[in-house]
């Protein structure tokens, strides 16, 4: 009998929670889950999984590191629940600062019985500031909501979030089994999609055959409390951009229409790397760029929408083609006009208009063919028009000292197909800009000044006493400024930089 039939039987719910908890500086966090675990009407055993012994806390306690690595502390609780799967109804681990609640275990349950076997309920973090606001900090950066994955289930609806890492995890007896049998649960410590520390925790999903769904119409009874607040004012989003969110995911569920990705946003290489940004910051480089008599702006892959609003704010009309219409449900909430659709269906989409300044953020890169997809926006502008795109500059100082420290970025110089990436450099954007009939005007590079190393300080400054050419091998990013060609200049231009001997650099 599984926690699923506790409905049938008038004993209570048997659960084995496993903490992760190093070193003493989360003692307060972990005695508070302690005290709540304990609170609960249900038959609980609590094991505390740690370097040091803290059976002082009245709890069992298991001591050591499945490796010389600290962060591989985590995988030791993996081995506690395949010696106890056939013993307890729930199984949950949590780091030392997740607060899961009796309301979140109940809501756990009563989910559950409407999921497939496959499917596994899971969690969202939510920390509070000192003034009360709320934040969520798992969803940032490149993870997102995946639209397509938009199910109901009785009365719920479920979607999945790119980012698995909730720091915690529930499963049934019937999920334990199943990820002990699949072979991917009972591994050595390992890293790939995310660190050592947070493969402890997405296993279950990303080795193991299950997948974990957030139930995002009943998002509440699925957020768990990170007492330690960490990432506030710093990574995540807000209540109000959650409440969007769900809000569309729950839309499509109703619509019965699963809308298509615009865009590739994710690479294949260890943490996402290069991967887009859903939550990009307004960047001055490339609002500067944007021509002073540019009355309608084109902005292709609009994620969270900084830059969009930020362009509404100076009186301009901003029309965009979406990552998809989850992300950016608040840029059109405020006015931005969206289009939905695929790239190669630009002209049709936009049908004819003409832009003074078409955008292309962080995502030429991404693209399967970065030229053919350039060549598809021609139909958008006019003579006069400017094409402005940011790129990452994977040459730069930074990204070479990332490689000797972090051997698998040399997987970037492999095929696109295995990484999911364009080698991207000053020369490349150019070549794909003359290889879609188009002439470069200005390179700029932005370099990441929020950079906290002695390294990245120093290249920082030195880069504002140096010639263009040599700040721009110091950026992170680029900014290219480029036009329309006409026809006959355009296919000279393209076959020019496919004749030998022709480098087409800077």
């Amino acid at each position: 009998m599984t926690a699923l039939d506790q409905n049938d039987r008038k004993a209570p719910l048997s659960i084995l929670v496993a903490l992760a908890s190093y070193g003493t500086s989360n003692d307060r966090y972990l005695e508070r889950l302690i005290r709540e675990y304990r609170s609960m009407p249900f038959d609980i055993d609590i094991v505390v999984v740690s370097n040091i012994d803290k059976s002082t806390l009245g709890v069992d306690c298991r001591v050591g590191i499945p490796n010389k690595n600290p962060w591989s502390l985590p995988f030791a609780h993996k081995k506690l629940f395949a010696e106890r799967a056939d013993k307890y109804d729930l199984f949950i681990y949590s780091e030392d600062d997740i607060l899961i609640t009796e309301r979140n275990l109940r809501a756990f349950v009563d989910v559950s019985s409407a999921l497939r076997h496959d499917e596994i309920a899971g969690f969202l973090r939510i920390e509070e500031g000192t003034n009360g606001e709320k934040s969520y900090p798992d969803i940032h950066e490149n993870f997102h909501w995946e639209p397509a994955s938009v199910r109901p289930r009785g009365p719920y609806t479920l979607a999945h979030l790119t980012n698995e890492h909730a720091a915690c995890y529930v499963l049934t007896r019937t999920q334990l089994r199943m990820a002990i049998q699949s072979g991917g649960f009972l591994v050595d410590p390992h890293q790939e999609k995310y660190d050592l520390l947070c493969t402890a925790a997405t296993d279950p999903y990303t080795q193991c055959g299950l997948k974990k769904f957030v139930p995002v119409s009943h998002i509440d009874d699925f957020t768990v409390h990170h007492l330690s607040n960490k990432y506030v004012g710093r990574v995540g989003i807000t209540a109000a951009e959650l409440r969007d969110q769900t809000e569309a995911l729950v839309g499509i569920a109703q619509w019965w229409k699963t809308p298509r990705p615009a865009f590739n946003t994710e690479t294949k290489l260890p943490r996402g790397l290069y991967s887009k940004d859903y939550y990009e910051p307004v960047s001055e480089d490339v609002i500067s760029a944007i021509p002073r008599t540019a009355r309608n702006v084109l902005s292709i892959g609009c994620g969270s929408g900084a830059t969009e609003k930020a362009l509404l704010d100076r009186g301009l009309r901003v029309v965009a083609v979406p990552l998809d219409p989850v992300v950016s449900r608040g840029a059109a909430a405020r006015g931005v006009e969206m289009i939905y659709g695929d790239i190669d269906e630009i002209a049709a989409l936009t049908k004819g208009e003409k832009f003074d300044c078409v955008l292309c953020l962080n995502v030429l890169h991404l693209a399967r063919d970065p030229a053919t997809a350039l060549s598809r926006l021609k139909d958008c502008l006019s003579d006069n028009s400017t094409v402005i795109i940011q790129s990452p500059s994977m040459l730069s100082l930074r990204t070479i000292r990332q490689t000797f420290r972090d051997i698998p970025v040399l997987r970037l110089g492999r095929s696109y197909s295995s990484t999911g990436v364009h080698f991207s450099t000053v020369r490349h954007v150019r070549r794909w800009c003359a290889e879609s009939g188009m002439k470069v005007d200005r390179t700029i590079g932005i370099r990441n000044r929020q950079e906290t190393s002695t390294f990245g300080r120093i290249a920082s400054a030195v880069g504002d006493f140096l010639p263009t050419s040599f700040a721009v091998s110091l950026a992170t990013s680029i900014v290219v400024s480029a036009r329309r060609l006409p026809d006959e200049r355009s296919q000279l231009a393209s076959r020019s930089m496919r004749e030998p001997g022709i480098s087409g650099a800077t």
